[in-house]
């Protein structure tokens, strides 16, 4: 089986964001009176914005539609993120590295639109990138594996000829729903890592610390690598 194409999550693994939207989540949750705390975080990394929403209000009982809290944390995210979000450089080396070697690329993100697209273009990834898959693009996010096969269906490759990069369990679960291959470069790195990494092709276990543009590059040219 040939690789096609390789398909990018975008908070935490292109860019690092996931403190950027602690911060709005945070801001945003307290004006309700609710006081949220990393800890509280970690539940929700890898899933969409309009996901986590949905269950916040049911779990704290918020007045408002998921729409609406999901419109009142973008506002106060794009403000916190739009100078503040930086590109991992050796991901950026990956990427450039699977440019060159002329596969086809998406980002697939549980992020709302506007923002893909402003933080897109503030980080330059925008030039690397024809088509990008948010949340608003699929029936369900992420772990549900929708806007996966949205991007292969927007890539017109199969998606068994896809590799996802992925750095939360659900982006792996999504990932391998699809029908795809995964490289994980896990967010949170604390040991031992959630058993649903193991389900990844290429897991780099210490996060972005350990990960080698290199040796995925080498791995993707190769798959399958013979044991």
């Amino acid at each position: 089986m040939n690789i096609n194409a390789v398909i990018f999550d975008f908070d935490g693994t292109l860019v690092d964001s996931e403190e950027n939207y602690y911060l709005a989540d945070k801001k945003l949750l307290l004006k309700y009176g609710i006081k949220f705390t990393q800890a509280m975080k970690k539940e929700f990394i890898g899933t969409g914005n309009y996901e986590m929403m949905k269950k916040i209000r049911l779990k704290y009982g918020i007045d408002k539609s998921a729409e609406e809290l999901t419109q009142e944390k973008n506002d106060i995210y794009l403000k916190i993120a739009l100078n503040n979000t930086k590109v991992y450089p050796k991901m950026l080396d990956f990427l450039k590295g699977v440019i060159e070697l002329k596969y086809k690329v998406a980002v697939a993100s549980g992020s709302s639109p506007n923002i893909l697209k402003e933080l897109l273009s503030s980080t330059g990834l925008a030039k690397y990138f024809e088509i990008v898959v948010s949340s608003e693009d699929a029936p369900k996010g992420k772990p549900a594996p929708d806007i996966f096969l949205e991007a292969a269906k927007r890539l017109k490759v199969d998606p068994s000829k896809c590799c996802a990069v992925e750095d939360s369990k659900y982006g792996v679960i999504s990932a391998k729903s699809a029908g795809m291959l995964c490289i994980s470069v896990p967010y949170l790195t604390t040991q031992p890592l959630d058993p649903n990494f193991e389900k990844s092709d290429l897991l780099f276990r210490k996060g972005m610390k350990e990960f080698d543009p290199e040796k995925a590059l080498f791995w993707l040219k190769n798959y399958p690598i013979s044991p």
